[in-house]
């Protein structure tokens, strides 16, 4: 009897052991963690699917993430966090744009260096931003667009009867 409750000991310890693995997997790769870099600040129009721990992306390369999400009370623009990377000095004219991962991945970042020889400040604003497409408004632009281009070669396509004048009379 002794054996068989030690074994039950055993067994529940490591079941709670894995368990904890498992919760402190999930709670490092969550995004929440702080990020290491400098952190800087951007304004969208509007920033759909982006969220905290999303990456920010340089020529392609990870080099920080989003580290908060907030609305301006004033201007009700999106206002983004963000880490870079201590190593990544960004020129005062670069841009960000809200990115996606193909048709239906996940946001992120996107970080174009301009060419201006002055940094922007540790803790700055990056002013030069384009906000995240909303691919359903693009889709629903192209269907209309389609059916009133449909329509209007209905209607061109719409010819008086061979003979007849302007004004539909037979001559």
């Amino acid at each position: 009897m002794a054996k068989r409750n030690l074994a039950e000991v055993a067994v529940g310890a490591a079941v709670i052991g894995l368990a904890a693995g498992f919760l402190g997997y999930a709670v490092a790769h969550s995004g929440r963690s702080s990020a290491a870099g400098y952190p800087m600040h951007a304004e969208f129009e509007r920033i759909d699917g982006l969220t905290i721990g999303a990456d920010v992306r340089l020529a392609g390369v990870k080099v920080g993430r989003v580290t908060e999400t907030s609305i301006d009370p004033k201007t009700y623009q999106a206002m983004v966090t963000m880490t870079v990377a201590e190593n990544i000095a960004l020129p005062r004219d670069t841009s960000a744009a809200v990115s996606s991962d193909g048709l239906l991945g996940g946001k992120y970042i996107n970080l174009v260096p301009g060419g201006d020889e002055h940094m922007l400040p540790r803790g700055g604003r990056i002013t030069v931003t384009q906000s995240a497409v909303n691919i359903e408004d693009l889709l629903g632009r192209f269907i209309f667009s389609a059916t009133n281009l449909s329509g209007a070669a209905a209607g061109a396509g719409a010819h008086p009867a061979a003979g007849a004048t302007a004004d539909g009379a037979k001559p």
